[in-house]
């Protein structure tokens, strides 16, 4: 069976700009939950934000990876699961190719990829487990789109907001957002006056409060 439910935009482009300056670290000061732990970027500069748009593959047949594209929209981000195969590259050159035309934010894969001198080439920010010379193959046994999948453990639901950078991906909603948002975004801006006690000649450990457990 093949599904291909709408297309879901949780998060205008203004909501995006709110929140692309956030850091996944900095939301790990706050919370465990919704972080994409064992997928890592395939290419140098992997920071984006975008809508979540969902792909379900079985193991060997990508033909959802390839339909995806052609609801897509500018600035997404193309989700795959692959149902726990972690042998095989569902993303290789033209896949990323393709993605580049599309101009989405990122993909994430909990999987393998191929190609990775054209990927690395090509610039669309992939993230996956790691690089595989096998590959999946458009058989048409069955596939899913813009329904929920799991990602290395988190559930990812069409629309969500996905924040990745070199350190890793943070997945969120409207819930977590509301209640991490604005903390994070002030922790960062608490920095900058961090780094000038710090170059004025304070400690880190006094800074933070860790000097207290010494004393």
């Amino acid at each position: 069976m093949f599904i291909l439910n709408q297309r879901i935009e949780n998060y205008t482009q203004n909501d995006i700009e709110q929140y692309r300056q956030i850091c996944p670290s900095t939301i790990g000061h706050m919370t465990d939950f919704g972080f994409i732990k064992n997928l890592r970027p395939q290419i140098d500069n992997c920071q984006f934000i975008g809508n979540a748009v969902t792909v379900r593959i079985p193991h060997m047949d990508s033909s959802a990876v390839h339909k995806v594209f052609d609801i897509v929209k500018e600035g997404d981000v193309v989700c795959i699961d692959m149902s726990g195969d972690i042998d095989r590259a569902c993303w290789g050159e033209m896949v990323s190719y393709m993605a580049r035309e599309k101009k989405i934010a990122g993909a994430i894969i909990d999987g393998c990829v191929t190609d990775i001198k054209a990927l690395r080439e090509i610039g669309v920010p992939v993230f996956a487990r790691r690089v595989s010379p096998l590959t999946t193959r458009i058989l048409g046994i069955e596939g899913a789109i813009n329904t929920a999948v799991n990602l290395d453990g988190v559930t990812v639901f069409p629309g969500d907001l996905v924040i990745a950078d070199n350190d890793g991906i943070f997945v969120a909603n409207e819930q977590t957002l509301n209640e991490y948002a604005k903390r994070a975004l002030h922790a960062q801006h608490s920095e900058i006056a961090m780094k000038q006690r710090i170059d004025a000649g304070e400690t880190l450990a006094a800074i933070s409060g860790a000097a207290k457990y010494f004393e």
